[in-house]
């Protein structure tokens, strides 16, 4: 086993630098991600490659004229949401996990909880700027046409049924700063972006207590049907479970062995939803409807992903997480599926972003169970490939989820990453371990 080398750069002229000498290099910043387990990364990477860590590049935001938000280095979620805060300003992306790195998550196409109100992450995308393999640094526009040596006809008209979705099971490739996001740092390193903004409301959130979801759906999807006429209003439809927030203290659980939905809404909007939309749910009592402050359930938010994390840590395995988003005609199936899961003998959760369909299921094994959820997650993924969900919606790839990933690729993608890496990456120094080295 050899020792990983491990590069901090300093300033983009060391990162240029570095990327002019051709080595290998798989590129990071916070050490967030759920999908590269930097943890216990030997034997998945070439003992060639090199961690580039990016943290240690000083951040800056400052806004442009059009009240865009300008990031460059390294720049958390958190940090980003504070400054625009602070001047009346908000982002519309707020992933769970706020201490991870903005360009990072462009790179990924994370896109979290708020997509329910205000889409995806690349439509927020103004601008990019990136360091090419010649340690060019070069922009890409999200109003200009993606233009490429190679036809991209057949690849676009594969990608159109997952158009809606957060991400599809390959990068979008139609407009300029598509060729940065979403393809994990294959292409090049994001050096700045350029996201909209809009003005700050006061928001707050409204939770509402069910029966387990393994017991009785019909609740969840009476409402998961109902928020859909209300996306111009609630920004965020989220799904706790009760075996998720079973990890948390009993002081920080709101709900007492009951799964949770919650909304954030503007406060502005708030007896509007309540009169309009929670009013007339025929299966939840009005005594299960209560309000939280922004702040304490961002806390709670927070809380239960890590304590999953936590968990897996102590048993020493590698979270086996499913990051699924189908329509919503196929809701009900995934629920389903998820729940013959729950039958397995293998302790579980399930949280997620439940008013796009988009739900995380957590399998908490212990080390000699790895193999049989390796083989019943493979069995999820085929089920998602025949109802044209996406099997990976937020979170990329990585290097743990390119073996699930591969039967939705087909030769067309195949060719179209191989172009790719030719045109953008000649010495294969992007994270060759990426999905696009198929």
């Amino acid at each position: 086993m050899v020792d990983r080398k491990i590069i901090s750069f300093y300033s983009n002229e060391e990162l240029i630098s570095h990327i002019k000498s051709g080595l290998p290099t798989l590129f990071h910043s916070s050490q967030t991600s759920t999908v590269i387990p930097f943890e216990n990364i030997q034997g998945l990477l070439n003992d060639e490659t090199i961690l580039g860590n990016l943290s240690t590049i000083k951040g800056r935001l400052e806004f442009t004229s059009n009240k865009d938000l300008l990031i460059s280095g390294f720049v958390t979620w958190k940090e980003a949401k504070e400054f625009c805060r602070s001047h009346g300003r908000e982002i519309m992306t707020s992933p769970t996990e706020e201490l991870a790195g903005v360009l990072a998550g462009i790179a990924t196409s994370c896109t979290g909880e708020r997509s329910f109100g205000f889409q995806n992450l690349r439509s927020q995308i103004v601008e990019l700027q990136y360091v090419d393999y010649q340690g060019n640094e070069k922009k890409l526009s999200a109003n200009k046409k993606l233009e490429l040596a190679i036809d991209l006809t057949t690849y676009q008209n594969d990608f159109a049924p997952y158009m809606n979705f957060k991400n599809a099971p390959y990068p979008r490739l139609l407009v300029e700063t598509d060729l940065m996001t979403g393809t994990e740092g294959q292409l090049g390193v994001i050096t700045s972006a350029v996201l909209k903004t809009i003005s700050y409301e006061e928001e707050t959130y409204l939770f509402i207590l069910l029966p387990k979801w393994e017991d009785n759906f019909e609740p969840h999807l009476e409402i998961f049907h109902a928020v859909q006429a209300f996306r111009k209003e609630i920004r965020a439809c989220e799904f706790i479970d009760s075996n998720s927030l079973s990890y948390l203290p009993p002081e920080k659980n709101p709900g007492k062995n009951q799964d949770v939905i919650f909304l954030e809404v503007r406060k502005s909007d708030f007896e509007a939803i309540y009169e309009n939309l929670l009013s007339k749910l025929t299966l939840i009592n009005e005594e299960n409807i209560f309000e939280m402050a922004s702040g304490k359930c961002r806390d709670l938010r927070v809380s239960v992903p890590r304590a999953i994390f936590e968990v897996n840590g102590r048993m020493g395995v590698s979270k086996k997480g499913t990051d699924v988003q189908v329509t919503a005609q196929m809701f009900r199936e995934l629920l389903s599926f998820y729940r013959s899961y729950t039958h397995l003998g293998v302790g579980y959760n399930l949280f997620g972003h439940f008013g796009d369909a988009h739900l995380h299921f957590n399998f908490m094994p212990t080390p000699d169970k790895n193999d049989f959820c390796n083989q019943e997650l493979e069995r999820l993924y085929r089920k998602v490939l025949e109802w044209n969900g996406s099997p990976f919606a937020e979170h990329g790839i990585g290097l743990l989820k390119k073996k699930f990933i591969a039967p939705f690729f087909t030769e067309h993608q195949k060719i179209v990453f191989r172009d790719l890496k030719k045109e953008f990456d000649p010495k294969g120094q992007f994270f060759p371990e990426g999905f696009m080295s198929c």
